[in-house]
């Protein structure tokens, strides 16, 4: 699958959050407008968040009214359900899944 260079950067922007902080998953997402958003997951004692539910709410907190795509790396097999219905939720036409290397998963 070949992806639009958009698409690309925001894989690129997830990889480099999950590297930058040894999380086990990255996430970025682009709203309606372009922005982009980068956030890794959160795993307190208090508060547990996927990496997906901290950038979306990063978007919305921002004033993003839907987003574009979504993009998650992590080393497991498939996005969480909760990660899926908050992405279609705001509407994004995509949730791409990579590994740690980028490569892109089904």
């Amino acid at each position: 699958m070949t992806l639009d260079p958009e698409d690309s950067k925001i894989i690129t922007l997830a990889r480099a959050a999950r590297a930058r902080n040894g999380a086990r998953e990255g996430a970025a997402v682009r709203d309606e407008t372009g922005r982009t958003y980068s956030a890794t997951s959160v795993e307190l004692s208090s508060l547990r968040l996927s990496a997906v539910q901290v950038a979306v709410a990063m978007a919305v907190s921002s004033g993003a009214q839907s987003l574009e795509a979504a993009a998650l790396v992590t080393e497991g097999e498939r996005a969480c359900e909760a990660d899926e219905a908050v992405v279609r939720e705001l509407g994004a036409k995509a949730l791409f899944l990579a590994g740690p290397d980028g490569t892109l998963r089904g």
